[in-house]
């Protein structure tokens, strides 16, 4: 691959972008200003068709990208996203949308996903932070109504989860104090992997048969860990080269484990993971994900998900800025503090 046959590919892609349709030499001559002959640029485009990084729908017809070409093009001739500069006016918009959310972990990450779908009109999904040593700072059980607590659990981090149980037989005021402190000595700073079958029949026994479901609630908060949120699904369904991947991209999110490793990026770059090379397999869905940086060794991942035709040059820049305002946003720090 010499220097010219990587221009032609990276305009292919960009064209193709488009609409979709495949490119011509006549097109491409027009796109290098005249630069170069047609005559030239057909014989690049067969060479680059040999090489299996173009494919040629039908005879006569220009050339489209292969998944073998896509896959060069992301991993050796994409910019970084410090080479793509996104515009004041995007950075103003992006600033607004995060100023309305709200801060809470597992309220920002949905709601800046969700933004970030409606922003480019693909898919987008996120992650709430995660690191290995978070757990369970402080518990907190609230009498809601006579027959139901809500147990909050304030993270080591600053988050908060919560968790309704029911109680057949009625909670008071002091069982919800009593229970508060039974928790806070036996499960605060405990991680998933201590929270060992012994520990949690102490902790129930300790509670009572009548109580038990409340500690119960409180050892599925301890054992929770990232969540994963898909929003603007319905830019899939509406796009003909991935709608038919929408079931199954929906059923790796059933599973959050599943989702999370999914989205996970390598190292603090930008990657973008091909549908072909996934697990399943959903041939035609590119996902470009990225982590975010959440203060105290938290990260999280934020992705666009759509068609290995998106305009990656016109989103990386969309996505880069997202998850910078989104860690930024988690953390309480400013912009620059993050990088």
């Amino acid at each position: 691959m010499d220097a010219r046959k990587q221009r032609i590919l990276e305009a292919i892609v960009a064209l193709y972008a488009l609409d979709g349709e495949p490119v011509g030499s006549g097109l491409l001559a027009h796109y290098f200003d005249m630069a170069v002959s047609s005559a030239t640029l057909r014989n690049e485009m067969a060479a680059l068709t040999r090489l299996g990084l173009l494919e040629q729908p039908h005879t006569s017809a220009g050339r489209v990208p292969s998944t073998k070409g896509y896959r060069y093009y992301l991993d050796h001739l994409l910019e970084g996203p410090d080479a793509m500069q996104l515009e004041d006016t995007d950075r103003q918009r992006i600033d607004d949308l995060f100023a309305t959310m709200d801060v809470e972990p597992e309220k920002l990450a949905p709601a800046a996903a969700r933004a970030l779908a409606d922003y480019t009109g693909c898919a987008a999904a996120a992650t709430t932070p995660r690191a290995d040593d978070l757990c369970i700072a402080h518990f907190e059980v609230v009498q809601v109504g006579r027959y139901s607590a809500a147990i909050l659990a304030v993270t080591s981090a600053g988050g908060v989860r919560t968790r309704v149980a029911r109680v057949d037989t009625g909670l008071s005021r002091s069982d919800a104090a009593a229970l508060a402190q039974l928790l806070n000595r036996g499960l605060t700073f405990v991680s998933p992997e201590d929270l060992t079958p012994m520990l949690s029949a102490s902790l129930r026994a300790a509670a009572g048969q009548r109580l038990a479901p409340v500690v119960a609630a409180a050892e599925a908060l301890v054992r929770t860990g990232p969540q994963a949120y898909l929003e603007g699904a319905q830019y899939l369904a509406q796009n003909a080269d991935v709608r038919e991947n929408l079931g199954t991209l929906l059923e790796v999110f059933s599973d959050n484990e599943a989702a999370t490793e999914l989205l996970q990026p390598e190292g603090g770059r930008v990657t973008a993971k091909l549908g072909e090379d996934l697990d399943p397999e959903m041939p035609g869905l590119c996902i470009v994900c990225k982590r975010y940086l959440a203060g105290g060794g938290l990260t999280g991942t934020m992705a666009i998900i759509g068609s290995s035709r998106m305009p990656f040059q016109k989103l990386i820049p969309i996505l880069d800025y997202f998850t910078g305002k989104l860690g930024q946003s988690m953390s309480g720090k400013r912009q620059e503090d993050q990088e």
